[in-house]
């Protein structure tokens, strides 16, 4: 077997530690942390804001140390800090602190995912990163399933004060598992004895990138801008389901907690093919009409939610979701090495991904500041449904075709 299906794997346990346990289970640790600390919904919206604008600081700054410094070690580096900071959530007393933790977490996170996700693009071939990154994704349906199941369970053994070791046990295996991760990853294929997957080696025509000459290569392409216009749309909507699905589901719905874990594991159960899928749909149609039919998919899902208040809606807006949860960050990744290839794909997708950030985190604020004021969610979810349906349009002014191999 290509090492590069080591790489691959090893991917999927990264975003699994990093995404799964690291950012999404904070939609189902929400609610009783929300009533620990005495929040308001407002309150944790801008907590879910600061994990994100930690991702957006160090998204961009993250792609090129791992320009200057190699992927693998910028990936163990920040899921050690990832860990430390989830177990020290756990210790909160007060909205700033639980801010301030989840702030870093959000940094560790961002120095983690995007070097690996662009990571694919040194070691697979364009016709390939596709489906390499959607591979990748399914570490995130894996963790998603996960704290789904399990989270719920666990808090409820430990009464009121359960979401504080939800939060321990989640920051010692992101912590323990980096270890794993390191001993597996390699920067490049040449440090195995073997060369690319499915095509030759990229020749970048110059080797001594720094910080800036990359920074410089990056934002003069102008694809690289509208992909980012095109992420920022996905970061906004998609986080505002995910952030407050569980919160809705027992605040206006009346589920249990254990109800709507189960709803949201059978979510990131659908997800976990989610990534695969989507990226192999663009290889075939390519990048541009892969963003377009997922990004109707997801509207789908969120008016679903907002108008079609059942049980069933649910689970078919949660099934849904989750069919497209992973498609744009595949998709993205993908279109990231086609454009600028693998040695700045990187710091390239870096770059986007700072502006997905940016629509990240004010997501979670706006939706938290329209609940209070208007008592409901459905507002939230239809505004992430028209954001979606931009997204598709702007999807069509992307480039049909990948430029590099």
């Amino acid at each position: 077997m290509h090492y590069a299906w080591i790489i691959a794997f090893t991917g999927t346990l990264v975003l699994l530690l990093t995404q799964g346990f690291g950012r999404m289970s904070y939609s189902v640790i929400l609610p009783p942390m929300k009533e620990g600390l005495s929040l308001s919904y407002t309150q944790v919206g801008l907590i879910g804001t600061a994990n994100f604008i930690g991702y957006l600081c160090l998204a961009v700054v993250g792609g090129f140390l791992a320009v200057r410094f190699g992927a693998r070690r910028t990936i163990f580096v920040s899921m050690l800090v990832m860990g430390i900071s989830l177990f020290l959530t756990g210790l909160s007393r007060s909205f700033t602190h639980a801010f301030l933790m989840r702030l870093v977490t959000g940094m560790g996170n961002g120095g983690a995912v995007v070097p690996m996700m662009a990571l694919t693009a040194a070691w697979f071939a364009a016709r390939k990163r596709g489906l390499a990154a959607g591979i990748l994704t399914v570490g995130t349906g894996m963790g998603l399933s996960i704290v789904g199941l399990i989270l719920p369970y666990f808090m409820g053994k430990f009464g009121p004060e359960g979401w504080r070791y939800a939060w321990f046990l989640l920051g010692t295996l992101v912590f323990a598992f980096s270890f794993v991760c390191y001993s597996f990853l390699r920067d490049r294929p040449c440090e195995k004895g073997t060369s690319i997957y499915g095509g030759k080696e990229e020749r970048t025509g110059r080797s001594d990138f720094t910080f800036f000459s990359a920074w410089g290569d990056v934002v003069r392409q102008k694809e690289i801008w509208k992909l980012g216009v095109v992420y920022l749309m996905f970061g906004f909507s998609y986080i505002i389901y995910l952030t407050f699905f569980v919160a809705y589901l027992t605040s206006e719905r009346g589920f249990t907690p254990k109800e709507a874990g189960e709803i949201f594991a059978v979510m990131g159960l659908v997800s976990m093919s989610s990534g695969v899928i989507w990226g192999w749909i663009s290889d075939v149609i390519g990048r541009r009409y892969g963003f377009a039919l997922a990004y109707l998919s997801l509207a789908f899902s969120y008016f679903i939610l907002a108008f079609w208040r059942s049980i069933p809606a649910a689970y078919v807006s949660s099934i849904i979701f989750g069919i497209g949860l992973s498609s744009m960050p595949a998709i993205m990744a993908a279109a990231v090495g086609d454009s600028m290839g693998g040695r700045l794909a990187p710091a390239a997708l870096g770059f986007v991904t700072v502006i997905f950030g940016v629509g990240q985190s004010l997501g979670p604020a706006v939706a938290g500041w329209m609940k209070d004021t208007t008592g409901t969610f459905a507002g939230c979810f239809i505004l992430s449904a028209s954001v979606s349906l931009l997204g598709a349009g702007g999807s069509l002014i992307l480039k049909k075709k990948a430029t590099r191999t």
